[in-house]
């Protein structure tokens, strides 16, 4: 904590001490002089009668022994007895300045109670928030009311509050997420594998079916296995990125080729789906250094994405940009939109839009996620939008400088 010495609570238990002793000192002065005013008040009076009786004695005495006096000297003998009738012993003295200790001792006892009495009433303060946080309520803030100590503390029990709740929020949200991926997987594992096993059953009754029948029912089960056995194999990648085990085999990249090469592959699945695509560039080249199989992957996770999604469309379009040395790549489908409440999750494990779970369209739910960490391995970035212009993911990727490395 770096706080102005002025601001610290050290500065101010110095303050209210010294304030104290000015007011006991001040409320001592007061009262001695109110007692000395009605001591004088009361008692000057007789004091002058005793002074003038003791001179009429003193001169009666010495006038009836024939003795005669100036006045100076009748004064002399005047105070000397006025001294022996009066006197002023050490004990005196003595409980005089015991009444004034302990008068200030009780004086400045009670004016710094009371110049501190906000501190007492701060750390009773404090002292409530911590056990309503202790009891469960992270909601709780304590007040903070200055910059000295005191503040400090109340300022890091709240953060503590804010920390605590947040990690229980967390923790409950990977519960959640856990639950949820062993649903996902489940599910996603038990339906392939449901209907190889009944589609198997009907090939091994050899008597009721056509050899015909039997090869398309042998077919099925093969493509629900291929599918079984690429979800498999989706699950051990995202696990691998998650964990970090996977490493980069970097080197340079040309993306107008890249993508080139990508769509020609892809080819045979835009036939299928009878769908359109075109690829759109003002640039001859543009490179960047990456692991090339690892970035084929992710962009081809994307493409296979927008044919599945993108069929209504009856098209599919690739663009390649270079903006402040990033190279931005859009792949763009018009097949049916991505509702906003979905686009902020679309990138999540299992996450899949209501409705896309299905023979046809229903991938692993895991294409996504794959994408997104091996954009992010690249120091890339993945983003999407879905509106009337069609649904577009774009990945932005830093282009090679001149004499990077490979």
């Amino acid at each position: 904590m770096k706080n102005s010495i002025f601001k610290s609570f050290r500065f101010e238990i110095v303050l209210y001490s010294l304030l104290s002793l000015v007011y006991t000192i001040l409320s001592e002065a007061a009262l001695f002089f109110c007692i000395y005013l009605v001591y004088h008040t009361l008692g000057g009076g007789e004091t002058k009668l005793l002074n003038g009786q003791v001179g009429n004695s003193v001169n009666n005495n010495l006038m009836d022994n024939g003795v005669s006096l100036n006045r100076y000297q009748l004064n002399d003998m005047q105070n000397s007895a006025m001294n022996q009738s009066l006197p002023v012993g050490k004990g005196f003295i003595f409980v005089v300045v015991s009444i004034a200790l302990i008068a200030g001792v009780v004086l400045f006892t009670t004016y710094f109670l009371l110049l501190t009495r906000k501190f007492g009433t701060y750390l009773e303060k404090i002292a409530g928030g911590i056990s309503v946080i202790s009891s469960g309520d992270f909601d709780t803030q304590i007040d903070i009311n200055n910059d000295d100590e005191f503040g400090f503390i109340a300022s890091k029990l709240n953060q503590m509050a804010e920390d605590i709740k947040l990690l229980i929020e967390n923790e409950r949200k990977s519960e959640y997420t856990k639950n949820e991926l062993i649903t996902s997987v489940a599910h996603d594992l038990r339906t392939p594998l449901t209907s190889i096993i009944g589609y198997l059953e009907l090939v091994s009754d050899k008597d009721k079916l056509t050899p015909e029948v039997k090869q398309h029912y042998v077919e099925i089960a093969y493509s629900k296995s291929k599918r079984l056995e690429k979800l498999i194999e989706d699950l051990f990648a995202y696990t691998n990125f998650s964990f970090g085990e996977v490493t980069l085999e970097l080197s340079e990249i040309d993306m107008v080729k890249f993508i080139n090469q990508l769509l020609d592959e892809f080819y045979p699945s835009f036939q299928e789906y009878e769908l359109e695509y075109e690829f759109n560039t003002n640039l001859t080249t543009a490179s960047v250094i990456a692991d090339g199989n690892l970035l084929a992957r992710a962009f081809a996770n994307l493409i296979s994405n927008a044919i599945k999604y993108g069929k209504d469309g009856k098209s599919v379009k690739l663009k390649l940009t270079k903006v402040d040395n990033k190279i931005i790549v859009s792949v763009t489908n018009y097949g049916k939109l991505i509702p906003q409440k979905d686009l902020q999750n679309i990138f999540e494990r299992f996450y899949r839009v209501e409705g896309s779970r299905s023979s046809e369209t229903g991938g692993t739910g895991l294409g996504l996620a794959i994408a997104k960490s091996i954009i992010g391995m690249h120091g890339g970035t993945i983003n999407v939008r879905s509106d009337f212009e069609g649904t577009v993911f774009e990945v932005a990727l830093d282009e090679k400088k001149e004499g990077m490395e490979r």
